[in-house]
């Protein structure tokens, strides 16, 4: 019953139908995506016995475990106006836009027309004789012609070229989304790690600038027992010396901070000097949790947007070989046409100037001196380097993570020691400072102390900083955050 209503109708009906049924059951030529195979350890070799656990973590709003109100609102503010996540959408944008630029293909195009021409043939030609009206008559020199309509054509998509070519677009915005959310992730980890930069600063200023009021007070205990004929220059001199070593090292640390703020301004889309007010002010480090999930390393293949940009990059390396690959088959096209044509432009909306044509188009390049088989070996060789990135990506992730363990877990054995120094150190400068007032010990035990306690007391606000960095890195590392903004 189908069968006989089809070749009822018109021939252009029943290419028409044929065409349809071509494009729907029509083969794709060329390989097929799947997701590579990648082997990936069963578990973190670097993982410490304490801090850190492998229960399944997402991971996504990782900065609130510092639980600080000034963090979370300045990685509020780099996520709505970052400048170079704002990139990452327009090229998003412009990827969608590209697709439909290619899929406008699996569609036929209809052009309207019209054109008006007025010929003069030669007085030297022979004359052109026509029927009309029954009756012969030679058609006059000057004449004039109208003519309007439509016309249309189709590329059938019988081996998947066109197909392959969307199923290409496809993956590439994809790739261009998950890019996105590694711009993310670095912007977060950027946002956090210079702020507990700008704060560990701060904090290695407001010792220095206790252990200088220290010294200031050796300074004058020397300078008072010279006075008294106690002492002695050497002491006066040492006094100085370390004072002044001490002093010198304020000037970088406050330039340091500033550029932290300089950066972080930057990051939030801003002018570099706009959070000057907001952070100038000093405030503590932010303390770690006792406790950070981290997951298993197979789920790192699904979290890391790298990964995936990487994975969706090979996805679109793929389709693009049977991309290629369809221009060894022929080409199959139905064009037509339907207008109107009249020397007299008030006979040309009647019925007897109506025209059309209607036909398919077989086009197969028979010679072309390799250019398609070379086309082909581009894409093979693309597609393998595509292959070879996502594989040196998903290794590179599972190295960034177990780094960032080690530094983690061994930068909080270094805290722990240094706070052990810092007491120790402490209670040394107390009893040196006080045995040389009473003059039981020379200068050189205070001087020792002094300098010891200083450089104890900075190297733990710097362990304490890089704990907190570390833990950031291992965030990063992890591919968390981009889900608050998918």
């Amino acid at each position: 019953m189908i069968g006989r209503v089809l070749f009822r109708g018109s021939i252009p009906s029943i290419l028409l139908a044929c065409c349809l049924l071509i494009t729907l059951t029509g083969c794709m030529v060329g390989p097929d995506f799947h997701n590579p195979k990648v082997d990936t350890p069963e578990q973190w070799s670097g993982v410490p016995q304490k801090g850190i656990s492998t229960s399944s973590s997402e991971v996504i709003g990782w900065w609130t475990v510092f639980d600080d109100p000034q963090l979370d609102s300045l990685i509020d503010r780099a996520v709505a106006s970052n400048l170079d996540l704002k990139l990452a959408e327009a090229r998003i944008r412009e990827a969608r836009a590209l697709r439909g630029v290619v899929a406008s293909d699996l569609f036929p195009t209809v052009n309207v027309s019209g054109t008006y021409s007025r010929t003069r043939r030669s007085g030297n030609a022979a004359p052109v004789v026509g029927a009309g009206g029954g009756a012969d008559f030679v058609a006059p020199n000057e004449q004039n012609l109208f003519e309007t309509g439509f016309d249309a054509s189709w590329e059938i998509d019988v081996f998947g070229r066109i197909r392959r070519r969307v199923e290409a677009a496809n993956a590439d915005i994809a790739s261009a989304q998950w890019n996105r959310r590694d711009v993310l992730v670095i912007l977060l980890s950027e946002v956090a790690r210079n702020y507990l930069e700008l704060r560990g600063t701060q904090r290695r200023i407001t010792i220095l600038r206790e252990n200088i009021e220290l010294q200031r007070k050796s300074l004058d205990l020397t300078r008072g027992r010279l006075e008294a004929g106690l002492g002695n220059k050497l002491d006066v001199a040492q006094a100085e010396a370390l004072l002044t070593t001490t002093e010198s090292q304020v000037p970088s640390l406050e330039s340091f901070a500033k550029q932290a703020i300089h950066r972080l301004g930057v990051l939030l889309g801003r002018e570099p000097e706009a959070l000057l007010p907001e952070l100038s002010s000093e405030k503590p480090i932010p303390p770690v949790p006792p406790q950070v999930p981290i997951g298993l390393p197979s789920e790192l293949l699904r979290r890391r947007p790298d990964i995936r940009r990487a994975e969706m990059q090979l996805a679109a390396a793929t389709a693009r070989v049977g991309a290629a690959t369809a221009d060894l088959f022929p080409s199959f096209s139905l064009t037509g046409f339907l207008g109107l044509q009249s020397a007299n432009i008030q006979d040309l909306v009647k019925s007897s100037s109506l025209l059309w044509d209607v036909g398919p188009t077989v086009n197969w390049p028979v010679f072309d001196a390799g250019r398609i088989r070379s086309n082909i070996e581009v894409q093979n060789a693309r597609q393998e380097q595509a292959l070879i990135s996502y594989e040196n990506a998903v290794l590179t992730s599972l190295e960034d993570v177990e780094n960032a363990l080690i530094a983690y877990a061994k930068e909080q054995q270094t805290r722990r020691s240094l706070m052990a120094a810092v007491d120790a150190n402490r209670r040394a400068a107390d009893i040196s400072s006080a045995l040389y007032a009473e003059g039981l010990v020379d200068f050189l035990n205070v001087l020792v102390s002094q300098r010891a306690l200083s450089q104890s007391e900075d190297e733990l606000v710097a362990s304490d900083q890089r704990v907190s960095t570390n833990l950031v890195a291992l965030f990063k590392a992890l591919g968390g955050g981009w889900q608050i903004s998918k």
